[in-house]
């Protein structure tokens, strides 16, 4: 099932649809000819003549969420960034747009695919539902596709990535490079950091200052077949091997993905909750792939803006 929003618009679309055609080719020609024969009786209009007023709005909203339903649901849908985990790509209090039908032109409320579109490629940036709630919406890389061995190195915080080993014989590897290690614009503050906990605020602070219990993140070019991006990295944090999610058949911290499935990662490498740990994401989950952004707001999550970022308006890489 669709999220709640999208049923509640779904059904005012319907409800004010019917009442805008009902009053259109029922009501609406029957008050013309009540008016009509009133005045070639000469005798004034009655209230009874008239549109009533709740009609009047039902039927002067029914097209603005037609509009909004059909772009909401078949073409964009607008996402706030609640978290760090898709930094530096992605900031805290960004808001996206998501092309809807990039992988397919979906059913609103029961999430079926009625035209199929295409698929994630290796690099995209996109929005599906959680597997393990489907309520939540999450955003991650595409970092393998159907037939992928993914294998990601904790230690040296690389990926390489395999094709076609779904039928047990690979192809050859995928060029997958990296750039050198260097300290990021950005510091990540932690509650008593012992090398484990999470961290519960990222700051943008120029190189060379720092923050009382912060720590500053490093950065590098990470080239997935022709797709370059930023990855943030906390060169301190140890090994999370232990945690990943463990594929029957497959060594630790490697995956190969299903037919029907995506494996997906978090830019900001050591600070996200992705494949690694909980495993792929089904293609029905896939919600579309995000394109732009259109608004970009000064915060840490779960507080309020202090600012706007205009800098930030526009595409995703």
């Amino acid at each position: 099932m669709a999220n709640m929003f999208a049923l509640i618009l779904a059904i005012a679309t319907l409800v004010t649809g019917i009442i805008w055609c009902i009053d259109k080719y029922k009501w609406a020609p029957a008050r013309r000819a009540k008016r009509a024969a009133a005045k070639a009786e000469g005798t004034p209009e009655t209230k009874a003549d008239k549109q009533p007023g709740w009609v009047e709005t039902t039927a002067s909203v029914f097209p603005v969420l037609l509009v909004v339903f059909v772009v909401r649901s078949f073409i964009f849908e607008p996402f706030q960034i609640p978290s760090g985990s898709m930094m530096p790509t992605l900031l805290i209090g960004d808001f996206i747009l998501v092309e809807k039908y990039a992988y397919g032109i979906k059913d609103p409320i029961t999430q079926t695919t009625l035209i199929p579109t295409g698929h994630p490629k290796r690099g995209d940036v996109v929005v599906f539902k959680y597997p393990k709630d489907p309520s939540l919406d999450y955003i991650k890389r595409a970092i393998g596709v159907p037939g992928d061995r993914v294998t990601y190195d904790p230690l040296s915080k690389t990926v390489s990535v395999t094709p076609g080993c779904g039928g047990g014989k690979c192809e050859t590897a995928l060029p997958v490079t990296y750039s050198d290690v260097e300290p990021s614009d950005f510091i990540q503050t932690f509650s008593g950091f012992n090398g484990n906990e999470a961290g519960n605020g990222f700051f943008q602070v120029p190189q060379g200052e720092s923050m009382p219990g912060g720590l500053r993140l490093a950065t590098r070019n990470e080239t997935l077949g022709d797709v370059t991006h930023r990855i943030l990295l906390v060169t301190q944090m140890p090994s999370q091997a232990a945690s990943y999610y463990q594929q029957p058949g497959q060594e630790q911290s490697t995956w190969v993905v299903p037919q029907g499935m995506y494996f997906m990662m978090g830019d900001n490498r050591d600070n996200s909750a992705d494949s690694r740990y909980w495993g792929f994401v089904p293609e029905r989950n896939l919600v579309g792939k995000a394109t732009a952004i259109w608004m970009s707001f000064e915060k840490q999550e779960g507080e309020w803006p202090t600012g706007v970022r205009l800098s930030r308006i526009g595409g995703i890489h």
